[in-house]
């Protein structure tokens, strides 16, 4: 495991755990950090509000260089939302930055169930 990214990751946590964004939890797996388990509660006015749902998140050791691979677990129905989970988000394809937290990553998924991109 690349020790870059298991730092990245503890700063990534103590950050998400000490000043969460409403709506938004996370936590590494106890026995590997490069696993996480999120829960996003669906954002108040959209068809997901009231709902949690969960996600995985699975970091390589090219991360922060590389984005995570984000899935959810709970069924979804949503046009960037494809049936095995994986989703069309463009901050974890083509406009990735290393400046991007879990936090960010996280935010941006729960904002795209608030304003999906059915061109995508």
């Amino acid at each position: 495991m690349s020790t870059a990214a298991k730092r990245r990751l503890i700063r990534d946590f103590k950050r998400l755990a000490s000043d969460p964004p409403i709506g938004i939890s996370g936590s590494p797996n106890p026995d590997n950090i490069m696993i996480w388990n999120a829960v996003i509660f669906g954002p108040p006015d959209t068809p997901f509000e009231d709902g949690s749902f969960r996600l995985t998140l699975t970091f390589t050791d090219a991360y922060p260089n590389k984005p995570p691979t984000v899935r959810f677990v709970s069924k979804m129905f949503h046009p960037n939302i494809y049936n095995n989970g994986e989703l069309c988000l463009d901050i974890l394809q083509n406009r990735w930055s290393p400046t991007y937290d879990v936090a960010a990553v996280l935010t941006s998924v729960q904002s795209l169930l608030n304003d999906p991109n059915p061109s995508r």
